[in-house]
């Protein structure tokens, strides 16, 4: 492909996975705002009501998948991405007001949403207009972006937040009465940028040639590919269509359907019950726990983030050449051994230094693996026709296990400690690793349409 037109889509795709950027944004400033909001709202004897606070977006995640996927089928990929956009706008300006905790709650469940509808059309747009032999690629950059958030997230967190000293009580303090507002107004900017920059990317030209619409799908895949490149794309589309029966909504529940419906899910639940997230969102208790004060917590942070990022990057590199399915093993191997020695740590009292670094490592692993490919699997492995709905009860399924994951994770360092929980998200790595060397088969340099094709003769039930 011509110079020119990989500019092109990269700049549809870069504009596309700015819902990442803001997906990981809003995922993850409310961990630097959680010691002051909690402090504001008078939670901090609460676990519970900690569990919620924190988990409450996820809700609104799952809401957004749901809704998404019809939708997404009926009206398009683009309409669904603008409403996530000006959902982070309200959902920025609203939280950062919220004067009590369910005002804090109905707009983070409100960005929520917004998180649900980026992190299932987001991955699957960008698919369905990046070239075969290196989709991997394109679908990692929503990732890549994704990590972009976090990171930034982190940054602002850090900047915004003023030292607290020792004797002070943390409600009183400028942080627990206005800081943590700014944090989260601070994502209306990045939500803005992205409502306007919606504006120069055209709908997909999979699901518009799809839905009959073929001048303008043409036209697309002109601008860019040129004409060979429009000519085999929609001669393509063409012959996966006449080799088999259009995929009922009701197929996804029977046959090889069901198995790649199966086998999405539990790499979209696996994707979360890892367990790395909680690093996120719960960076205070774990860095606590290792003896690290706030300041120096929020720091450690960053640290993360920046690993975080540069690892997307070794994944980003290697999906296309090594493959998703060594990819994925690997990630799964990988966690349940940092997990173990992670949880060794903390029950043989090791503090500091250690837990950062195995954290450091957890974080790289899980950034060049498991967060990246899960997107890119899901996002390729449905026929289009089904596409979105099969998207959505997996990413659906990914948050329900988020929300179960973030929900339960004060409970279980409770009454586990930071060892046994660590541990069980060791053996959780293993079974996944079990499952995936069974089940998972690779799918890399191939177009959407030989994905479908392979399983066509089992796929569609008459």
């Amino acid at each position: 492909m011509q110079k020119t037109k990989t500019m092109y889509l990269l700049l549809i795709t870069f504009v596309a996975a700015i819902g990442g950027f803001l997906f990981g944004y809003d995922w993850v400033v409310i961990g630097g705002a959680k010691p002051f909001y909690e402090a504001y709202f008078h939670l901090e004897s609460a676990p519970a009501l900690q569990g919620w606070a924190m988990s409450s977006a996820i809700v609104g995640s799952f809401i957004g998948v749901l809704l998404s996927g019809g939708l997404a089928d009926r009206y398009g990929r683009k309409p669904l991405i603008y409403t996530a956009a000006i959902l982070f706008i309200i959902s920025a300006v609203g939280t950062g007001m919220a004067a009590d905790l369910n005002i804090f709650i109905i707009y983070r469940v409100l960005g929520g949403i917004g998180i649900g509808v980026a992190s299932n059309l987001a991955p699957m747009y960008i698919a369905e207009i990046a070239p075969a032999e290196s989709r991997g690629k394109f679908v990692s950059i929503n990732q890549l972006t994704i990590v972009l958030g976090i990171l930034a997230a982190q940054i602002v967190n850090w900047l915004i937040a003023k030292p607290v000293l020792p004797e002070e009580v943390i409600a009183s303090t400028w942080n627990g009465q206005q800081g943590w507002r700014w944090m989260f107004w601070a994502g209306a900017i990045p939500a803005v940028i992205f409502l306007l920059l919606l504006f120069l990317i055209p709908e997909s030209p999979r699901w518009l040639y799809n839905k009959g619409k073929h001048e303008e799908a043409r036209r697309i895949f002109l601008r860019m590919g040129g004409d060979y490149y429009a000519k085999e794309s929609m001669a393509t589309i063409d012959a996966a269509k006449r080799n088999q029966d259009t995929p009922k909504k009701r197929s996804l529940f029977k046959g090889k359907l069901l198995q790649l419906l199966l086998l999405g899910s539990f790499i979209a639940v696996f994707q979360q019950w890892c367990g790395i997230n909680v690093i996120f969102n719960y960076a205070q208790e774990i860095f606590t726990a290792a003896g690290y004060t706030v300041s120096g917590m929020l720091f450690n942070i960053i640290i993360t983030g920046v690993i975080n990022v540069i690892f997307t990057f070794v994944g980003m590199y290697m999906v296309d050449r090594v493959g998703r399915r060594a990819l994925m093993l690997f990630g799964s191997a990988g966690l349940f051994g940092i997990y173990a020695a992670l949880g060794a740590c903390y029950y043989f009292n090791c503090s500091g230094i250690f837990v950062l670094l195995l954290v450091l490592a957890g974080i790289a692993v899980y950034a060049m693996t498991l967060a990246p490919v899960t997107w890119v699997i899901i996002a390729e492995i449905f026929p289009t026709a089904v596409r979105a709905q099969a998207m959505a009860i997996a990413t659906s399924l990914l948050w329900i296990a988020c929300f179960v994951l973030t929900y339960t994770f004060p409970m279980l360092n409770q009454s586990l400690g930071a060892a046994g929980t660590f541990w069980l998200y060791g053996i959780v790595c293993l079974i996944g690793y079990v499952f995936l060397w069974g089940q998972l088969e690779e799918t890399k340099g191939k177009s959407l349409e030989e994905i479908e094709q392979e399983w066509s003769d089992e796929a569609i039930i008459p």
